[in-house]
C-alpha cells in the first residue's frame, strides 16, 4: 500500500507540474499577444505602417481568447494534485514554536491528531467539490469563451482530490501507529526520507 500512496501522490504531482506549466506559457503568449496587438494599434503604426500594422493584426495576433478559462481551471487541478504529495511529506505550513520543546511522544500524538483534521477537511472540500461536479453536469453550464462545459474542470480537480483523499486516510494511520508505537513511520518534513 505505501508503494501505491507514494506512485498516486507522485504522478499527480507531476501531472499538475505539467498542468501548471502550460499555464505559464498560455499566460505569457496571452500576454505578449496583447501587448503587440496593443502595439500595433498605435498612431505610429497606424498612419506611418499601416500596411505592416494591418498584415500583423491579420495575423490574429492579441491575447488568448479563453485563456482566463483555462488558467482558472488549471490553477484548481494543479493545487489538488499538489495536496497528497504535501501531505505525504508533510509539507504543509506548520508552526512549532510552542511544541519544538516537548518530548517526541507529545509530538506524535499532536502530528496524529492534525493529520486526522486536515485528512477530514480534505474529504470535507472533497464531498464538497463532487456536490459541485454532479450540478453542473446536471445543468450543462459551458464557460463564456471557449464554451467547455464547467464540469470538466470539476471532474479534473475532482480526480485529483480522490488521490488526496486517499493520500491523506493512509497518512493519517499512519501518523496514529506512529503515536502507539512511539517511533516513526514516515518523513516528519519534505525530504526526511
Amino acid at each position: 500500500m505505501r508503494r501505491l500512496v507514494h506512485v498516486l501522490a507522485h504522478a499527480t504531482a507531476i501531472l499538475g507540474g505539467f498542468v501548471l506549466l502550460a499555464l505559464i506559457v498560455l499566460t505569457t503568449l496571452s500576454i505578449i499577444g496583447r501587448s503587440l496587438n496593443k502595439f500595433m494599434h498605435a498612431d505610429f503604426f497606424d498612419t506611418t505602417l499601416t500596411g505592416f500594422s494591418q498584415f500583423v493584426l491579420d495575423l490574429g495576433v492579441g491575447e488568448i481568447n479563453g485563456s482566463y478559462e483555462l488558467l482558472e481551471a488549471g490553477v484548481a487541478f494543479a493545487i489538488f494534485s499538489f495536496l497528497p504529495i504535501c501531505q505525504l511529506h508533510g509539507a504543509h505550513a506548520t508552526v512549532d514554536i510552542f511544541t519544538s520543546g516537548l518530548p517526541d511522544r507529545i509530538n506524535r500524538w499532536i502530528s496524529a491528531f492534525w493529520e486526522v483534521i486536515l485528512t477530514a477537511v480534505i474529504i470535507l472540500l472533497i464531498w464538497r467539490l463532487f456536490g459541485g461536479l454532479e450540478r453542473y453536469y446536471g445543468n450543462g453550464e459551458t464557460t463564456l469563451f471557449l464554451q467547455f462545459p464547467v464540469w470538466w474542470a470539476y471532474a479534473c480537480s475532482f480526480a485529483a482530490g480522490v488521490v488526496a483523499c486517499i493520500v491523506g486516510v493512509w497518512c493519517a494511520i499512519m501518523r496514529l501507529i506512529e503515536a502507539v508505537r512511539g517511533r516513526d513511520l514516515m518523513a516528519r518534513e519534505m525530504g526526511g526520507h
